[in-house]
């Protein structure tokens, strides 16, 4: 049984960017997260232990991404690893990192960066 648990649109408000005015004034980012892991376990146990927290996961996500980055590609590869290496039970993971209304002169919704392992 393949079991996936997802964490999506989780809204952040963070200083992540090249130009130096979008770290210091920032923007809104959404973060998605997908896993697959071994937590076949849990559909019979109920028990949070034989699963993914994904509340411990979201702090994950809100620790990297307070931290800022020139690069989304920076942002999400730290979310990625660290997951991975809290989780070990992980065995598959995609990691989205998107900037809402990025700052180069056009009409963007978001720009995004997805990663896969």
């Amino acid at each position: 049984m393949t079991i996936k648990i997802e964490l999506n649109a989780m809204k952040f408000y963070a200083f992540h960017g090249v130009a130096p005015q979008e770290r210091k004034v920032g923007n809104h980012f959404v973060v998605d997260i997908r896993m697959e892991a071994n937590v076949n376990r849990a559909t019979q146990s109920d028990d949070i232990r034989d699963t993914v927290n994904y509340a411990e996961v979201y702090t994950v996500v809100k620790r990297e991404m307070e931290r800022p980055s020139l690069l989304l590609e920076a942002v999400a590869g730290r979310i990625l690893h660290s997951i991975k290496q809290e989780f070990p039970q992980v065995r598959h993971l995609c990691v989205k990192v998107a900037k809402l209304n990025p700052p180069f002169g056009g009409d963007v919704e978001s720009a995004a960066v997805l990663l896969e392992e």
